[in-house]
């Protein structure tokens, strides 16, 4: 089983509260997205490195991916189902579009 090394399990947990922060968002939010058991940073990580072991970093970029799309799909509808203020403007959107730079290097480096 493929597994995050502790510095990458460090990266990938200081790019979540960065991510969190950003798009005016909760761990508590993140949590329900993952479905996770508890909204504890290192819960939400052994949920993401269990979704590393099965599907790569692509999966989990894409899991990630579609998360944000999903809250963005709920701001824009108006049901952002965060304690969080509602969109933070232009923020939300170059958050988006960070995912998705990411998600096409890590493509793009499976495929090399």
């Amino acid at each position: 089983m493929a597994s995050l090394s502790p510095d990458q399990l460090d990266e990938l947990q200081a790019f979540l509260k960065d991510w969190l922060r950003h798009t005016g968002r909760t761990q508590a939010d993140l949590r329900r997205a993952l479905q996770a058991s508890s909204i504890r940073m290192p819960v939400l990580l052994e949920t993401l490195q269990r979704t590393y072991a099965g599907e790569g970093l692509a999966g989990l970029a894409g899991r990630l991916c579609a998360i944000e799309e999903r809250w963005q799909r709920e701001a824009a509808e108006g049901v952002s189902g965060s304690s969080a203020p509602g969109p933070t403007g232009g923020i939300e959107e170059t958050s988006l579009g960070q995912l998705d730079l990411l998600l096409q290097e890590i493509r793009g480096e499976l495929h090399d």
